[in-house]
């Protein structure tokens, strides 16, 4: 599609966005789980395809993207708003949480009615959890907007793991304190994503739930209301989660265990690696800085970004959150991460390893100044 517009000046601007059908990648990491219980019966139920999730995920992405690159090319600022206003790549991110569903529930009936080995059941709950853990993007990205459908589907696409909280935490918290000390999703320098885990989840978890209780108070209503956003999504993932432990049995309480928990993760992961090291500064007034686009590691990959609806252009999200993900922008002068975020997931579990790369990295960008360094 070719996308019009006019300069100030009157001259006319067109844009063809040659991603805007690749946009439909976006659909691949719910489908694997189904495609790996597919390949499961098909090949006479060879349990190793079990594993095909996390291959794809931490393997395959990680080798598309350093084969096929990087993508800097912007949308001109004219055509931002025309793009920001084309339905259908909202109608994307629309159709993707029923299938992101579908990555829980397929496992789900698998392993409770397959004899699977030990192992494969563990494989295939840590696959349905980096799908599920993905329909947090989705939960991201709409829950941003203000109609009621879009918080609707955020909402349904965070109960998939149980992140009830994640919207107002996200918006109201992460939004408002990222790259500072105080924010618990923003990672400190030198700090291990296995520490980082264990002051995020809780921290963010404790924030989320403090403000939808502001939130519920600012409206004359008990945390406990039947209008609790938070409580709305947590009773949507209690409903669906006893429903397959009565259907399927106490097999179904370890695999949602480690599916939800891992689900989680994936966000931990996320959250770590976007801010690691990075810091506003105070200004004379004891208040920090605006956040703008250096606060931020970007990435310009493209297969990743496309998996991921241009969350790795994280520089601009911060810097204007309300802008849909098809019009996000690169900017010169970031900080850039090594890969996109599958492969980062990868390095970032080796602490030795990631401190390595990056904390060179995060000097650079600061200048060797410890000030502008996030070291908690």
């Amino acid at each position: 599609m070719i996308f019009v517009a006019e300069t100030a000046s009157g001259d006319a601007v067109t844009y063809r966005d040659t991603k805007r059908y690749l946009w439909l990648l976006s659909l691949t990491p719910p489908l694997t789980p189904i495609i790996a219980v597919a390949f499961y019966f098909w090949s006479g139920e060879n349990a190793l395809f079990t594993l095909l999730p996390l291959v794809y995920a931490y393997v395959v992405i990680p080798l598309l993207d350093g084969v096929i690159g990087e993508d800097h090319a912007n949308p001109p600022a004219e055509i931002v708003e025309k793009m920001a206003e084309d339905q259908y790549y909202r109608i994307l991110l629309h159709i993707s949480v029923p299938i992101y569903w579908l990555g829980l529930l397929v496992p789900a009936w698998f392993v409770g009615t397959q004899n699977l080995p030990w192992w494969a059941v563990l494989a295939i709950a840590f696959s349905a959890a980096v799908s599920s853990g993905t329909a947090i993007t989705i939960g991201h990205e709409l829950g941003h907007k203000q109609s009621k459908l879009d918080k609707f589907m955020a909402m349904m696409a965070n109960a998939i793991t149980g992140y009830g909280h994640f919207c107002v935490e996200h918006n109201r918290g992460h939004h408002t304190w990222v790259a500072t000390p105080e924010d618990p999703a923003s990672a400190r320098f030198n700090e291990s994503i296995y520490a980082f885990a264990a002051r995020e989840i809780p921290g963010t978890f404790k924030r989320g739930i403090a403000h939808e209780q502001a939130r519920q108070a600012k409206k004359g209503l008990s945390f406990w209301h039947w209008k609790n956003e938070t409580l709305q999504g947590y009773a949507v993932t209690l409903v669906v989660d006893l429903v397959l432990i009565i259907t399927f049995g106490w097999t179904m309480i370890p695999f949602l265990l480690i599916h939800n928990f891992f689900g989680w993760y994936m966000l931990t992961q996320a959250n770590y690696v976007e801010h690691y090291g990075l810091k506003r500064q105070r200004k004379d007034n004891g208040r920090y800085a605006p956040c703008e686009p250096h606060h931020s590691w970007n990435t310009n990959h493209i297969i990743s970004n496309l998996m991921l609806f241009h969350l790795q252009r994280h520089s601009d999200h911060h810097a204007n959150p309300m802008r849909p993900y098809q019009a996000l922008c690169n900017f010169e002068d970031l900080p850039h991460l090594p890969s996109g975020y599958p492969g980062c997931f990868a390095l970032a579990s080796i602490a030795p390893l990631w401190f390595k790369v990056i904390n060179p990295k995060v000097m650079a960008w600061a200048e060797g100044d410890m000030e502008r360094v996030n070291t908690g």
